[in-house]
């Protein structure tokens, strides 16, 4: 393992770490196991059997890397969650409260932890998880429960939501229905905790007065729009543009701030129905200075699975992520 991630053309390196006004990779989703069985099929067999001392080292390998913040996709999957819970059954992995796990480390090595509400339902149909009073209801619960055992930690920073459906235009009224709801039992639960969502459809929005609206509608702190770029949706020549649009709608409503969701995989074949492998360190780079010049922070979709250090004790993932590691840390943008 050692031996990979050498190569990098030190004059290359010494021109990029030359870049001015480029920001710095702050934070990452994080999961306990991928929602998609043929895209998490590099890291989640290993996951599975993380133990206690693995999540540990994992969530300090992540800190030593400058990362600040990370997003818990979700606390639950297939109907069960990753926590001993009285309301669903428990997936068997190789400690018995991955959560406390990890958010015991993040008291430790200083990472603010966003806390998912989700998925609790089939996370394929997000129309449903949004709708369904019944669905509601349980994902309620769950807050409750997961603040009642959870929010005392000082790494319990605020809460993520994952469910979308995506943006065409503008959101929809389920949508944000969904998300306020949320917010309002998020704000009686945890008073302080901050909220981020990470809609798609960043290409789709509409720079105009009801997007503004909606924008000092949302009750949320943070939108972190994904660039799409690993989805092959948007060129990165184009994303720029996209997240331009954004600040100034961003600025015209003056409420959520804006953030980026970096997609640093690619698809080893058909995109949606195989395995994410790392991108090259190259393209991530570009996707970062794409952006950079229009929003607050830059965090990426993922560290799990597409980043590894040399020598981690808690690998999990493809090879490859050794490269991608190296050549971000050498150009500056990990430590």
């Amino acid at each position: 393992m050692t031996a990979l991630g050498v190569g990098f053309a030190p004059q290359i390196i010494a021109n990029l770490n030359e870049v001015k006004g480029v920001k710095p990779i702050e934070g990452s989703w994080f999961e306990f196991q991928h929602h998609s069985v043929a895209e998490g099929k590099y890291w989640n067999p290993t996951l599975i059997d993380f133990t206690a001392n693995q999540w540990d080292y994992k969530i300090k390998e992540i800190a030593q890397s400058g990362i600040r913040y990370l997003v818990l996709l979700d606390t639950a999957i297939h109907n069960k969650t990753f926590y001993p819970s009285k309301l669903l059954p428990q997936h068997h992995m190789g400690c018995d409260d991955p959560l406390e796990v990890v958010l015991n480390a993040a008291d430790k090595y200083g990472i603010n932890f966003f806390i998912s509400n989700g998925f609790y339902g089939e996370w394929t149909n997000p129309v449903l998880l949004m709708s369904d009073k019944t669905i509601e209801k349980l994902r309620l619960q769950a807050m409750n429960e997961i603040a009642e055992k959870y929010a005392h930690h000082k790494s319990f920073y605020g809460w993520y939501y994952p469910n979308e459906t995506g943006i065409n235009g503008h959101y929809d009224d389920i949508f944000m229905n969904y998300v306020n709801v949320s917010s309002a039992e998020a704000a009686k639960l945890t008073p302080k905790a901050k909220i981020l969502i990470a809609p798609y459809g960043t290409r789709n929005v509409i720079e105009d007065k009801k997007y503004v609206y909606q924008l000092e509608k949302l009750n949320v702190d943070f939108i972190a729009y994904q660039d799409e770029i690993g989805v092959e949706k948007t060129a990165i020549e184009e994303s720029g543009r996209f997240f331009e649009r954004l600040y100034n709608l961003h600025k015209k409503a003056a409420k959520s701030r804006l953030w980026a969701d970096i997609e640093v995989f690619k698809f080893e074949g058909t995109v949606y129905k195989s395995a994410l492998l790392p991108a090259s360190w190259e393209r991530v780079v570009d996707q970062l200075k794409a952006v950079s010049p229009f929003v607050e922070k830059i965090l990426i979709y993922q560290y799990m699975g597409m980043l590894n250090r040399q020598g981690t004790y808690s690998f999990a993932g493809h090879t490859d992520s050794f490269l991608l590691y190296e050549g971000l840390k050498n150009a500056g943008y990990l430590k």
